[in-house]
């Protein structure tokens, strides 16, 4: 079983990411929010501790930061499968409310 942690080693030294910008014009936190959306999690908290080592955000800032990247259309050529499961998600979670 992984942490989620292995698919993330990348995630290190988020700045090296920045010279991308000019790509898909997402910056390398939107594109590393993007990527621990693809990783899998171990366990409950395994997700929100890692948000806060690695990017140096609460949970709370970085699900704020998610949502609005599933409304951004960059997101969407960046990673367009991550992309519309989410959103699948979200829409399914909203239709039960």
């Amino acid at each position: 079983m992984t942490d989620g942690l292995d698919h993330l080693d990348h995630l290190d030294h988020l700045d090296h990411l920045d010279h991308l910008d000019d790509l898909d014009d997402l910056s390398g936190r939107d594109r590393a929010v993007l990527a621990f959306e693809r990783a899998s999690w171990a366990g409950p908290g395994a997700k929100e501790r890692a948000i806060r080592e690695d990017l140096g955000i609460s949970p709370t800032r970085y699900y704020q930061l998610l949502n609005a990247l599933l409304d951004d259309p960059r997101a969407l050529a960046h990673d367009p499968v991550t992309v519309n499961r989410l959103r699948r998600v979200r829409e399914t979670q909203r239709s039960l409310r």
